[in-house]
């Protein structure tokens, strides 16, 4: 049987995957998969913050997309994964699109570390538990994973100009 372990880290590869994919398309690198309860990926999305000229982070992407799409139930017992953990605006959108799970490689705070002060990146150093603990419903985090870490701070440092 496949422990749920294994089953985030098959999850978070395919968002590692999509960051890519987002980078040959002109983006910033990050990616991010919604899952079901029964184990079904529902959707993915990629960074869109450049060719679409506004926020278009992964994680938004997906929420506002699977919000429009699925029914409460669903989106209350799928799992949103995501190469770095949720910037504050991607917590709050996941928190308000009813998404019951986050699982993340690495952490906001280490990317922050990574990118200094380039202006493309102007994260905040917020946990996105800490935003979805300030929420009236529980939002499972799971993250980050120590055996994606590094090959997720190589997909950064390749892409920063001050990483």
């Amino acid at each position: 049987m496949t422990s749920q372990h294994d089953i985030d880290l098959q999850h978070l590869s395919r968002s590692i995957e999509l960051a890519d994919e987002a980078v040959v398309e002109g983006n910033h690198p990050f990616g991010s998969v919604l899952v079901s309860a029964k184990g079904e990926v529902l959707a993915e999305a990629k960074n869109s913050h450049s060719t679409d000229g506004g926020p278009g982070h992964a994680e938004a992407n997906l929420a506002r997309f699977a919000a429009k799409k699925f029914d409460i139930e669903t989106l209350r017992g799928s799992t949103l994964y995501t190469s770095v953990e949720p910037c504050s605006m991607c917590a709050g959108t996941t928190y308000w699109a009813e998404i019951g799970a986050v699982v993340f490689g690495m952490t906001e705070h280490r990317l922050g570390e990574m990118t200094g002060d380039d202006p493309e990146n102007p994260t905040q150093d917020l946990e996105c538990r800490v935003i979805f603990a300030s929420g009236r419903r529980d939002v499972q985090v799971r993250g980050p994973f120590v055996e994606l870490e590094e090959q997720i701070a190589a997909q950064h440092r390749a892409y920063w100009r001050t990483a």
